[in-house]
């Protein structure tokens, strides 16, 4: 029987350093095969997560937001659309700050990724059609099970639709998953299932695979970009998710209940709250109007967390702080050798004076 790994099983072997600053650590990126970012962190298609205030704001700090799908065709390609003018309509336009990645990365196009998120099936196709014609040019298609006979359908009848736009697929989590996915043309893989914080998929179906584990499988036979999913609390996690070979990490939990995710602040008696609902939870198909089975998420109120940009830096800091530990100028030199640790070392690593 296989043993298989998620980030607290492990921890990463500091190497020799001559990082100066950390200032100077590069953390430019590629989300897709054409696309780069000037930082790895993409915000989750969750309707408490990222519409398109999140958006604008990961596009302003160098990352990338992923407008989720829960709302009609309309006004979700308006959405997308503010994203395109903020970029792209200023007077001095956010990507001429953007030139270093594509240069870093060799990518083939100069231009910033503007994401939003359709299903397998339904609407999926018309969707997408508005989305690509409001400014998107990245197609992530959300579904919980993505190495199916739909999103097969539904990469090649997206990229039919435009050869200028690139297809996120997932989620997967075996080898064989991203085999097919690539054949299938995707240009990005999501990886990660029933790792989520309120996710309850290993609980209901009993499948899913350690995040370590896939990933680790996954990056090291994938020829398009990674993006870790799920299980991501701290920046040391994402230290590691990078180290593994992802080429971005997307966050959920990490960016709820900030100033600039959907929904209203709560004011109670032990201070503000946002709402956080996972996307297969009762409230969220309730909400929606859509059938209430197949319910796999949990929901809950978080503590407000104020603006996303103090969140966002607090996590880039303790990335960097990884890199020079692993003597990394940029991701591409970021490949630490990584170790099994006990319960004992879990204990260790953790704060353990303060009872």
């Amino acid at each position: 029987m296989n043993t298989a790994l998620t980030y607290d099983d492990i921890q990463l072997v500091p190497k020799f350093s001559n990082i100066s600053s950390r200032k100077t650590i590069n953390l430019s990126s590629l989300i897709t095969r054409r696309f780069g970012v000037m930082m790895p962190l993409v915000a989750s298609p969750m309707d408490t997560v990222c519409d398109y205030e999140m958006a604008i704001r990961m596009a302003d700090m160098g990352g990338v937001g992923i407008i989720h799908r829960f709302m009609s065709i309309e006004e979700q390609s308006r959405q997308v659309n503010l994203v395109f003018k903020h970029v792209y309509c200023p007077e001095k336009a956010i990507f001429e700050d953007w030139g270093l990645p594509y240069d870093d990365w060799h990518s083939e196009v100069k231009a910033m990724p503007i994401s939003a998120a359709v299903g397998a099936g339904g609407d999926y196709l018309e969707r997408s059609e508005k989305l690509i014609q409001a400014g998107a040019n990245i197609i992530l298609i959300d579904v919980a099970h993505g190495h199916h006979e739909n999103v097969k359908q539904a990469i090649k009848a997206i990229k039919w639709l435009s050869p200028n736009v690139d297809v996120i697929a997932g989620n997967i989590a075996t080898y064989e998953a991203a085999n097919d996915l690539i054949e299938w043309g995707a240009d990005a893989l999501r990886v990660g299932i029933g790792g989520g914080s309120l996710c309850t998929t290993r609980i209901k179906t009993g499948f899913g695979v350690p995040n370590v584990t896939c990933l680790e499988k996954i990056c090291s036979i994938s020829t398009v970009p990674v993006m870790a999913d799920g299980g991501i609390r701290t920046s040391g996690d994402i230290a590691k998710a990078l180290a593994l070979g992802s080429s971005t990490v997307m966050l959920g939990s990490l960016l709820a209940g900030t100033e600039e995710a959907p929904g209203k602040i709560v004011e109670t008696a032990n201070g503000l709250y946002k709402r956080y609902r996972g996307a297969a939870s009762l409230e969220t198909k309730v909400t929606h109007g859509q059938e209430t089975r197949n319910v796999e998420g949990e929901s809950t109120m978080i503590p407000f967390k104020g603006g996303v940009k103090y969140i966002i830096d607090g996590l880039l800091d303790g990335v960097k702080s990884a890199f020079s530990y692993g003597g990394a100028r940029n991701l591409k030199e970021f490949r630490p050798e990584w170790i099994r640790i006990t319960s004992a070392g879990q204990n260790e690593a953790k704060p353990h004076l303060i009872k």
